[in-house]
């Protein structure tokens, strides 16, 4: 079989499929009640993660939401550390007590907080930290158009973007803050346009296409890293699923959600933007990525949990830390 996908295509399309077959092997571990508590599902906002991936040096920052799967692998988290820390094992990132809204990883400077909004303020440290150390690293904060509405998005833009600070802010905007419609709260028609009342570079893209994000998050990085200032970049998309597994949606029509999914699916749209020529390797690139990801969450399964005792290590600083 010759490629007929150049190589930035097969990254791009690799990395949304690894990206949906993870979130897939996420709802196959829920079914085992390996997962416990809330899951909240990225399926439908592959191409967002797959676009910012290839601007992220090890050096920059990402701290992002309670909907973080790909972002964390966007990053360079190890699939199989982040799988083990959402089943909650032992070999997890933080040894099963972050869990899948709380994930850490020191290594490759990411994190997320399940706290709506909070992930800024966060990635806002970050930034002033690599401004005090003279550093060329960049810090995201991811959010939602639900967090672009919060106190902690306004005044992280203020102070970043007076301080000229080397920060990107992510909205990735599904249109749903849990159940409330984007256009019913707020005052402007779209996240990006706040961008100049901050002094931040503003850029909106169709986040369905990662041939359309990966430029524009590129440009954003660029900005931020070159001393520019901050940028306010706003990702449109659909989220898939419900708020968290469970959610009965009663709040979208079905058929209207129905739709959606087949026309704004961003594995469909690259399939059929890449054409019949290349049906047959993206098949195998696709059946690939969910035998791995299936392959590790046979392993992570097997992984022994925490034992209760060390149920409140790591609650405070110094603890817990053998």
């Amino acid at each position: 079989m010759s490629p007929t996908l150049s190589n930035a295509q097969t990254t791009r399309y690799r990395r949304m499929c690894e990206m949906r077959a993870f979130d897939e092997a996420c709802l196959e571990a829920l079914k085992r009640k390996a997962i416990h508590g809330e899951l909240h599902i990225g399926i439908g906002q592959e191409a967002v993660g797959a676009g910012m991936a290839e601007s992220l040096r090890a050096a920059d920052a990402v701290v992002s939401t309670h909907r973080n799967h790909f972002h964390g692998l966007a990053k360079g988290v190890e699939p199989k550390a982040l799988m083990a820390e959402i089943c909650e094992r032992e070999a997890g990132l933080c040894r099963g007590h972050g869990g899948h809204m709380h994930p850490f990883d020191p290594k490759t400077n990411f994190s997320a907080t399940g706290i709506v909004g909070a992930s800024l303020p966060v990635a806002l440290g970050y930034a002033h930290a690599f401004r005090l150390r003279g550093d060329d690293a960049v810090a995201v904060g991811v959010s939602g158009d639900g967090g672009s509405h919060t106190g902690g998005f306004h005044e992280t833009m203020v102070m970043a973007g007076a301080a000229k600070l080397p920060l990107v802010v992510l909205v990735e905007n599904n249109t749903l803050a849990i159940s409330v419609d984007f256009g019913e709260v707020s005052p402007t028609e779209t996240v990006a346009e706040r961008a100049s009342a901050y002094g931040a570079k503003s850029l909106r893209v169709e986040g369905t296409d990662p041939d359309i994000v990966a430029p524009a998050f590129a440009e954003a990085m660029d900005h931020a890293r070159a001393g520019h200032g901050p940028v306010l970049i706003e990702a449109t998309c659909f989220r898939f699923r419900g708020h968290f597994e469970g959610d009965p949606e009663h709040y979208r029509d079905r058929a209207e959600r129905n739709r959606q999914r087949k026309e704004r699916d961003p594995l469909l749209i690259y399939e059929a933007k890449m054409g019949e020529a290349a049906a047959e390797e993206m098949d195998a690139i696709r059946k690939a990525a969910t035998a791995e990801m299936k392959a590790i969450l046979a392993e992570v399964l097997e992984m022994p949990m925490p034992d209760a005792s060390g149920a409140l290590d790591y609650v405070f600083a110094g603890e817990g830390a053998a």
